[in-house]
């Protein structure tokens, strides 16, 4: 298998998207990774796999109708396996495996399958020390931007999934992009202050156009660099609860092409004036483990 993944909104030709079958059920509260999935734990409202089933296999169907080959993980029993962005991703053409949290730590071999075709020079895994997910990596240009926590109490948050560490070593492994760290804002209680990963507060779109969420970012100068980069005219910001309702994380199928949720009729209207087609699909079940289309999809390839 050749991988090739240089931008966020190439057209599409690659993709694992995660599964929802037999996924455990609902976790006990004190086995959650996010604030999101424990407060619809203690309302009552955690999702059902049935409905989750039928979103992603309706996610599916539209990149089918696109000509985007769908890979799926193996399953294994009793497991969460929908967001599979956060088990690896590919910048060029290399497979960076992630130092994922430890009670997840099976996901990547439910990928198995489509890795043994990966030449091993070209899969990479970082020291033990070394922490990165998919969702905390985003490619522009020559840029890999990489959301991180960096602060001394980094161990006390579980919505912490990126270090210095990681981001030391991604620049190492890719020495001719300019990695660009981005400081997020963390919350182990509130689904409106946490930002788990980058691309639930930064997506490019289309070939110069942005969603941002600039609460997202504890790092002022970072962030206005950030909206610099793309010109402010050019960005579309959100607020806390459409963060927390995962309005960023969209998927690009190509430039022009953009799979999003129904209920962002804001965004949606935005990316339509902008010239951008929109395929509106449910996700809302999924959404309530503070996940939406780019988390649940690794893409492997994009041509330009």
């Amino acid at each position: 298998m050749t991988l090739n993944i240089t931008n966020e909104t190439g057209n599409l030709e690659f993709v694992i998207v995660g599964i929802a079958n037999n996924n455990g059920g609902v976790p006990d509260i004190k086995n959650t990774y996010d604030p999101k999935s424990r407060f619809n734990i203690i309302n009552g409202t955690y999702p059902e796999e049935t409905k989750m089933v039928g979103e992603l296999d309706n996610f599916v169907s539209i990149l089918n109708s696109y000509n985007v080959s769908v890979y799926r993980p193996k399953l294994i029993e009793n497991y969460n396996q929908i967001f599979s962005r956060d088990i690896g991703f590919v910048i060029d053409n290399k497979f960076i495996k992630s130092n994922i949290l430890p009670a997840r730590s099976k996901e990547i071999n439910a990928i198995d399958y489509l890795l043994k075709n990966i030449p091993s020079d070209l899969i990479i895994s970082f020291p033990a020390d070394a922490h990165i997910e998919g969702g905390d990596v985003i490619l522009k240009d020559n840029k890999i931007y990489v959301g991180a926590y960096i602060k001394s109490d980094y161990k006390d948050y579980i919505t912490a999934r990126t270090n210095l560490k990681g981001i030391e070593t991604l620049q190492k492994c890719f020495p001719d992009r300019e990695v660009v760290l981005l400081e997020l804002n963390k919350s182990n209680s509130d689904p409106q202050k946490n930002i788990l990963h980058l691309d639930c507060s930064f997506q490019p779109v289309g070939s110069k156009y942005t969603i941002i969420h600039s609460e997202g970012f504890s790092n002022k100068t970072q962030l206005n660099k950030l909206i610099n980069d793309f010109g402010i005219e050019n960005c579309f910001f959100i607020n806390s609860k459409e963060m927390s309702d995962m309005m960023c994380n969209i998927i690009s199928i190509n430039k022009n092409t953009v799979i999003s949720d129904y209920r962002f009729e804001r965004l949606n209207n935005w990316l339509i004036s902008k010239g951008i087609k929109v395929e509106p699909i449910s996700f809302a079940e999924i959404a309530k483990q503070e996940g939406l289309f780019r988390c649940s999809t690794l893409p492997l390839k994009r041509s330009s």
